[in-house]
């Protein structure tokens, strides 16, 4: 990590400020993935890493926020599920261990933003629309996180480039960019078109410090830019993954029928090991908190454990790759100082040429 006295002024913007590190660069709250070395290793580097909260249960989070502070002293985040059965528990103890951010891939209630400002954790949701923006703005949120649909697929197909400006134009807090980032030309980019930083998943992802094995890792570093799509059928919501033989087979079948939905839970429960008390305990929940129809649900409550036995235990055949479509111009595994330190002198360099 750098002494912050060295570093260029050019790079110091409202989120470094706010989130208290070195460079403007967020590592995003990856489910499965952004563990506590990749969250720590992150933060050692000067970025602000986030910690995938998310698919923990209440005290597997309590428990890796422990790990992170063992680790390092430097400023990082907790991502959470606002739809969480226990949201208010997590949100008392970011509260109590004074984690500096909270990031949300759903929008967070109003009161919950309060709540959290209230108690000094800086509030960041993931927004892929102009109207989002200016909805949590009028929240009070600190700042958001922009994902153009380069990125995971959940928020929406509007390409970075069309959306980042709009967003800019929505709101007077510090944005974010997301969304096929994945070197320091794309951070100058950002910076200039007036971001305050970028967030990255698939680039951290393929690092040193990330959980998936590296048998997965291989996988993703072979997976062509054209090698990836934006898929429904795995739980009924829009994301992006890896185009594997059982997407395609999903894609050709969907989840047109509860049957054949149910079907496909089964199959894959076997595949993942999952009770069927588990999946239909996830399912009710599921069905209860989210607009879904009972085939996607069948689908969706088993969709967390697809994703951990192919990201985790490195089950290739379940076959379930989530990415950003970044993956495709990836090809190396730095640690994460490596990685940081490159984009920053990339970035440097580019404002020299612009500048010269």
């Amino acid at each position: 990590m750098g002494d912050p006295g060295t570093i260029d002024p050019r790079l110091k913007t409202r989120a470094t400020a706010l989130f208290g590190v070195d460079h403007p660069i967020v590592q995003t709250g990856m489910g499965w993935v952004a563990g506590p070395s990749l969250v720590t290793g992150t933060a050692n580097a000067g970025g602000l890493g986030i910690l995938a909260s998310a698919t923990m249960t209440f005290e597997e989070m309590k428990t890796a926020i422990v790990e992170v502070k063992s680790r390092t002293d430097r400023p990082f985040g907790v991502n959470l599920r606002t739809d969480a059965v226990d949201i208010e528990q997590r949100v008392d103890h970011l509260i109590a261990q004074q984690v500096k951010v909270a990031s949300f891939a759903q929008a967070p209630r109003p009161d919950m933003v309060k709540k959290l400002k209230d108690g000094g954790v800086v509030v960041v949701p993931t927004v892929g629309a102009r109207r989002h923006a200016e909805k949590v703005a009028e929240w009070g949120v600190d700042a958001v996180l922009c994902q153009g649909g380069e990125g995971g697929g959940h928020t929406g197909t509007v390409p970075t480039s069309l959306l980042l400006p709009e967003v800019l134009d929505a709101v007077d807090i510090p944005v974010i960019a997301a969304g096929g980032f994945y070197d320091g030309r794309g951070l100058a980019a950002a910076l200039s078109w007036g971001a305050a930083g970028i967030a990255m998943g698939t680039r951290f992802l393929l690092t040193a410090e990330s959980r998936v094995p590296d048998e997965v890792k291989s996988v993703y570093l072979d997976t062509p830019v054209t090698g990836t799509v934006v898929s429904t059928a795995i739980d009924g919501a829009p994301q992006r993954v890896i185009r594997t033989a059982v997407i395609e087979n999903l894609e050709r079948t969907g989840l047109l029928k509860l049957p054949r939905a149910a079907l496909n839970a089964l199959k894959f429960r076997r595949l993942t090991d999952t009770s069927i008390g588990d999946l239909l305990r996830e399912g009710r929940s599921m069905k209860k908190n989210q607009d879904l129809t009972w085939a996607q649900v069948a689908m969706a409550a088993n969709a967390a454990m697809l994703t951990r036995a192919t990201m985790v235990e490195g089950r290739l055949e379940v076959g379930i790759l989530p990415t950003g479509q970044c993956v495709g111009v990836v090809d190396d595994l730095p640690t994460c100082d490596e990685l940081i330190t490159r984009i920053v002198a990339e970035a440097t360099a580019r404002f020299d040429a612009v500048c010269a």
